[in-house]
């Protein structure tokens, strides 16, 4: 099988898991209600979750735009905020992680380190997927949806299983990130890994190699970086979200978005759909319900939700067509 017929079947599969979420979920709304929610939606809300959208993808540029200064790569917040937005266009097409590629070429073209930016946006995703999944944890050990969902004695089994793995989270990348012991670490995950296919494995040791190089910045660094990507999940992400449940008329306890918005987060880094369709969707179906919430609401909330990918989609097609990505002005900070 050649690289255009893999490609054509890796489309197809996509396809289908995408179309077998969404009729999942359909499959579970009631056209009635799902009506009713659309007649009684806040639209008002719906800009400020545009709104919200764009804060995220501001605080990331930020961010990205310090990590990059370590990678003697000078590129203004600006130029990475366009990068991320056509990288979002092309995230309606292209899968998961995938259409980071898109963002990379554009910023590699801007300072001419393509292993500088790679190694950037590698530190940058690692350190975004590593906070969200600490804020989730420590949100599910806090709300225990498990005892909400069930009436059963191992109702306490949630907040343990989070307990330790966020404990073995932190510990893991604090020896990844020491000058002494991240090479050991790397060392040990190869065999660790070992039982994986590999194209899988050696992506994964590539990744952590790459975070590794790191090591060299000081803590100082990497709490800021933690501290600006907390900012930009409180402010961004769950905010975005309790607009969204506005709009559809939700009324959530707001804990339930601290988890949920890293839930969905790291659910969409893997590339099985087209444009995440389906697993946000379904993502929501299943879990909003334990809180009372009906499957029509719960969809007309990822609904709204899409519609904010749509819009960063619009802003990131502007760009490309004016090419306002090429012309970057190191002192635009």
């Amino acid at each position: 099988m050649n690289k255009t017929h893999k490609k054509i079947l890796n489309l197809l599969i996509r396809i289908a898991i995408t179309s077998g979420l969404l009729v999942w979920v359909f499959r579970s709304i009631d056209r009635q209600q799902f009506s009713e929610a659309l007649k009684s939606a806040r639209w008002g809300y719906l800009v400020a979750v545009w709104i919200s959208v764009v804060v995220i993808y501001w605080f990331e540029s930020i961010k990205m735009r310090l990590i990059l200064q370590k990678q003697d790569c000078a590129v203004s917040t600006t130029t990475i905020f366009g990068a991320s937005a056509v990288a979002a266009l092309y995230s309606m097409i292209l899968p998961g992680m995938l259409s980071v590629g898109v963002k990379w070429y554009i910023l590699k073209k801007s300072t001419g380190k393509g292993t500088n930016v790679f190694s950037s946006m590698v530190y940058n995703q690692f350190s975004s997927i590593v906070v969200m999944v600490a804020f989730g944890l420590v949100a599910l050990i806090l709300t225990n949806p498990a005892a909400i969902a069930t009436n059963t004695k191992n109702r306490e089994l949630l907040p343990v299983f989070c307990a330790i793995l966020l404990v073995g989270m932190v510990l893991f990348c604090l020896l990844l990130l020491s000058r002494r012991m991240g090479s050991k670490i790397i060392k040990a995950s190869s065999y660790i890994l070992k039982p994986l296919p590999e194209s899988i494995r050696q992506k994964a040791l590539q990744i952590l190699e790459q975070v590794t190089l790191f090591q060299v910045v000081g803590w100082r660094f990497h709490l800021f970086m933690v501290l600006i990507t907390a900012v930009g999940i409180l402010v961004g992400g769950v905010v975005m979200y309790w607009l969204a449940a506005k709009s559809a008329n939700i009324i959530i306890p707001l804990s339930v978005y601290v988890w949920l918005w890293p839930a969905i987060f790291i659910l969409q880094r893997v590339p099985i759909s087209i444009a995440n369709l389906g697993v946000r969707e379904a993502t929501l179906a299943s879990l909003l319900p334990i809180y009372g919430v009906s499957s029509s609401d719960a969809f007309m909330m990822s609904m709204i939700l899409f519609s904010a990918l749509i819009f960063m989609a619009l802003i990131g097609a502007v760009v490309m067509f004016a090419g306002l990505f090429i012309a970057d002005s190191p002192g635009n900070k």
